[in-house]
């Protein structure tokens, strides 16, 4: 598994310490950008170079993303195709270890605003520690999520 990281200045440090957490771990790690804090950049630029990556192997790689709330970062990578980005901002855990088990999430966007350090690697390491039940229901459900609508866009 890859994992392919990026943020907005607001997500910065946050990604920069998730980087090397998850490379003393083991993980292959790729960096895609934001390189330095620049508070008028453009996360779309970015989140959208991770979700190109995720979309070509969405089974075997994951995106880790950062933003100050990370709904726009989520909704950045959920417009590519087989890509299903969960947000996490604070709160239960169990909506982390949902967005695995019942929908094959294989990007996670954190709220650098909301989460420190220490949580941000918690919920982390559970999300890529848990697996996708595969049941029968899910899998349907995907399929339907994944499937392209017509008039939207095909990324």
């Amino acid at each position: 598994m890859r994992i392919f990281l990026a943020t907005d200045h607001a997500g910065f440090v946050l990604k920069e310490e998730i980087k090397v957490w998850l490379h003393t771990l083991g993980y292959s790690v790729s960096d895609e950008d934001a390189f330095l804090v620049e508070p008028e950049d453009d996360y779309p630029e970015f989140i959208q170079i991770v979700a190109k990556q995720v979309s070509a192997n969405p089974d075997e790689d994951r995106g880790i993303i950062f933003g100050g709330s990370g709904q726009g970062e989520a909704i950045t990578a959920n417009r590519f195709r087989n890509v299903r980005a969960a947000v996490f901002y604070g709160g239960d855990e169990q909506i982390v270890r949902l967005s695995r088990e019942h929908n094959n999430a294989n990007v996670l966007s954190i709220g650098a605003r909301f989460v420190n350090l220490e949580r941000a690697k918690e919920v982390i390491k559970l999300w890529l520690d848990t697996e996708f039940t595969g049941e029968e229901r899910h899998v349907r459900r995907i399929a339907k999520i994944d499937t392209p609508v017509q008039g939207a866009n095909d990324f």
